[in-house]
């Protein structure tokens, strides 16, 4: 079950990679390279809500496989759209990846946590959860090496080639995206057939959603987890937070290149990409040990409002001092997601279920946002157009402070 968080994590984050390359590729501005996140995370919302339904049909197993299986024709996807020199069937490409990764959230995360004793639930979850910040650690790097190695040309240079030399260019440059995602798509077909041929423990969703209303604070008080204020500013928390986190990391790159930060080549830039990934697999082991001492939702004030203040040093900053704290960034983040989750869904009984569909599709937040911040650096600069982030972590720092809390009883 590890493995499967691991791989999404893996390419989930090969894209903060692909954008710059298929931005210098079809010479883009932010705002159109943005779609590729806004075509990525839009899968989580329009596919969250049925992927429910067929897990419920197919149960926990089935559904692991089946989003393993369509995950690998989305890498396949990319063979065509590198070969075609397509960015409308990349965007394409996107979207049927991230639905199946969406289709392995829902089944695999409440398997994990129920598959064993209710009381050890959390470190589980924990565990899977840091090698899912490993996968986003190693794939800045590892992409950095595969698929920025080929140089891009600028719109100038490509106008000087002739037939020949831009045929061959264009199967480089093809070749540097299709390999890597060959690759990958094989990957997630082994794992398939692996979990089709393994045993794993049958356990029905009516089992699961009777475990879950078992551990909650006290039942539900409202017809719908709609009524639940504590849960609709929470899932506000993480459309802002997946957004916040997503526009940072698809924009360092790009960033650490400015001449005025670290003037840096795609592929170095790439390689520091794996520090704002990193500090959020570290944060996540630190931050389980805090807040068995310290109360969630102050931790998450206190880790909302330091990265708040580190993006708008980076804003104001210049040279190294700006390109350290914008990946400083990533240790804060860390503790954010699974905080601002267990702190939306306590309390809301049998309306647990519905409460966390509502959360998982507010991860659409990271299709919105980024392609917003695109807009801005448009317009008025890539470092200027970070003050998203910042309004991000200020709400971020509101619902731990205040927010979170539940109705009286």
């Amino acid at each position: 079950m590890t493995s499967l968080f691991f791989i999404w994590g893996f390419i989930t984050c090969l894209n903060d990679i692909l954008i710059p390359h298929l931005k210098s590729v079809f010479t883009l501005n932010y705002t159109q390279a943005m779609l590729i996140q806004f075509c990525f995370f839009t899968a989580y919302f329009v596919v969250s809500v049925p992927s429910g339904y067929l897990v419920e049909k197919i149960d926990y197993k089935g559904g692991i496989i089946a989003g393993l299986a369509i995950a690998g024709i989305g890498c396949l996807l990319f063979y065509p759209a590198a070969g075609s020199h397509s960015y409308p069937l990349f965007l394409g490409a996107f979207f049927v990846l991230a639905s199946g990764i969406t289709l392995l959230q829902v089944a695999a995360n409440p398997y994990v946590t129920i598959l064993g004793k209710p009381e050890t639930a959390s470190s589980r979850l924990t565990m899977t959860q840091a090698f899912n910040s490993l996968g986003t650690t190693i794939a800045p790097y590892l992409g950095a090496l595969f698929i920025l190695d080929t140089a891009v040309k600028t719109a100038d240079e490509i106008k000087l080639l002739n037939a020949d030399e831009l045929s061959a260019y264009q199967a480089a440059q093809a070749a540097a995206v299709q390999n890597p995602y060959l690759l990958l798509a094989a990957v997630l077909c082994f794992i398939a057939v692996i979990f089709a041929l393994i045993k794993l423990p049958k356990i029905e969703t009516a089992e699961a959603q009777i475990s879950i209303a078992e551990n909650v604070a006290f039942d539900a008080v409202h017809d719908s987890a709609w009524g639940y204020k504590h849960l609709v500013l929470g899932a506000i928390g993480i459309f802002v937070y997946v957004g916040g986190e997503v526009s940072i990391g698809s924009f360092l790159i790009n960033f650490l290149g400015e001449p005025s930060i670290a003037g840096l080549e795609e592929k170095d830039a790439g390689k520091y990409v794996s520090f704002y990934w990193g500090g959020a697999m570290v944060g996540r082991f630190i931050g389980a040990g805090v807040m068995q001492k310290i109360q969630p939702n102050k931790v998450l004030t206190f880790n909302a409002v330091t990265a708040a203040l580190l993006v708008l040093m980076t804003m104001l900053g210049s040279g190294h001092v700006a390109m350290w704290t914008i990946l400083a960034v990533g240790l804060f983040n860390s503790i954010m997601f699974p905080t601002i989750f267990s702190l939306a869904v306590k309390g809301l009984g049998k309306h647990t279920g519905q409460g966390s569909g509502i959360l998982c599709a507010a991860i659409v937040g990271g299709a919105i946002l980024p392609v917003m911040q695109g807009v801005f650096a448009d317009h008025i600069g890539i470092q200027q157009a970070f003050f998203i982030p910042v309004l991000c972590y200020c709400y971020i720092a509101y619902y731990g402070w205040r927010g979170y809390k539940l109705p009286a009883a």
